[in-house]
Order: structure tokens, then sequence, then C-alpha cells
């Protein structure tokens, strides 16, 4: 079976962007990319910082309600309408609920071959990260750094703490079918 997707899952500030953008530069085919900070982008605006929809809090916690999470599986199901259509695509996400979150992904996917990649860092680089690019809730990167990944199988981990995102792209590129 040929690989259409691969989900990335790590903390904020881990490196899962530059690893995406690598991976769209190094693999063969064409690679359409989608991430969390998209989608959370294209909500309308009453929906950040609403209990219906995501809200942030001071200490870098991330909430959210029905009507993202309704949203996020629509989200999902359109994602893995157009891997089924023939498209091979690469996620970046944040499995704010572990191992669950995970699983909503296994269901929408359901058929397809999925390339499931674990993206560490350690937490210090992480917060690092998280403060030089200025788009952040401070404590976000500290606090997502271990939960994303509790209880989450992957096939492959990859750690940005001391390695570049082009050197992870062509370590997960190798293992693409």
């Amino acid at each position: 079976m040929t690989t259409r997707m691969i989900i990335l899952n790590g903390g904020s500030s881990s490196g899962k962007s530059g690893i995406v953008r690598c991976l769209q530069a190094v693999l063969p085919d064409p690679w359409l990319a989608f991430g969390c900070d998209s989608f959370v982008d294209a909500l309308p605006a009453r929906m950040q910082a609403s209990d219906e929809g995501i809200t942030f809090a001071a200490d870098g916690g991330v909430s959210v309600g029905a009507d993202f999470l309704a949203l996020e599986a629509a989200w999902r199901e359109g994602v893995a309408t157009m891997a089924r259509a023939g498209a091979r695509i690469v996620v970046d996400d944040v499995f704010l609920g572990g191992a669950a979150s995970q699983q909503r992904w296994r269901a929408a996917l359901d058929g397809l071959d999925v390339l499931w990649v674990g993206v560490r860092c350690e937490s210090a680089v992480a917060a690092g990260r998280e403060v030089a690019r200025g788009d952040r809730v401070p404590g976000m990167a500290a606090a997502q750094a271990d939960v994303v990944h509790e209880g989450v199988r992957y096939d492959l981990e990859v750690d940005t703490t001391h390695t570049e995102s082009l050197a992870c792209a062509r370590t997960i590129a190798a293992r693409v079918g």
C-alpha cells in the first residue's frame, strides 16, 4: 500500500512546521500540508477565546469546546477525503488529548496507509523557540511537550532538540512507502 498520509504530532514549538516544509522539499511526489494552526486560524473570530470554541489560558493551557470539536471532526473528514481522492497529505497536529486525539484521526483515516510520527523536543528548548516566535502564549510549549504523546502509538519518532528539520524530514521520507 502507498502511504497517503503522514501525521506529525508534537507540542507547540517542537519543530513540526519546519519538518513539514522540508518533507515537501525532499519527497519526490507533491504533498499537501495541513496543520492545526491553519485550522484554528480558519475559525470565525467569535470562536477564538470562546468556551464553545478555543481558549488559551495565561499559563499556556488550551481548552476546546463542543463547536470546536464538531468543526475539527469535519476538518479531519475533509482531509481524509482528499487523501482518498489521491492526494498525498502531511498533517502537523497537537494531540491535546493524547491517545484519544489519535483515535479520532484513526477513525477518520480508516483504510488509508498512514505514517504516524512523533515529534519530540526537550521542554526547555521548545520554550526557547516559543519566546523567539512571539506568537504563542508563554508556557504552551512546556505544557504540551509530554502530554501530547501520552498513550500515542507511532511508527517513527524524531527529536528536534539537537536535530535540524531537514535531517528529521529525511528520516521520515525514508519510511514513506
